[in-house]
């Protein structure tokens, strides 16, 4: 399933990787597509809303719905 996130506080190519790792280490077939100039994470996977973002936000980002 298709879930969106709005994650504050990625500002470089290096923060992109770490939230992409974040969500692969849950999930290694998720596909993320990452739009840091605005936010949006888009998140292909069959995992639980509530543990992608917390794996997101235990990376030191800010996770809003």
């Amino acid at each position: 399933m298709n879930q969106r996130f709005t994650v504050t506080g990625m500002t470089c190519g290096h923060c992109e990787k770490a939230v992409t790792r974040a969500v692969k280490q849950l999930d290694p077939q998720a596909e993320v597509q990452i739009d840091r100039s605005t936010g949006k994470v888009d998140v292909q996977s069959e995992q639980p809303r509530e543990t992608l973002a917390k794996a997101i936000a235990e990376e030191g980002y800010a996770v809003a719905a």
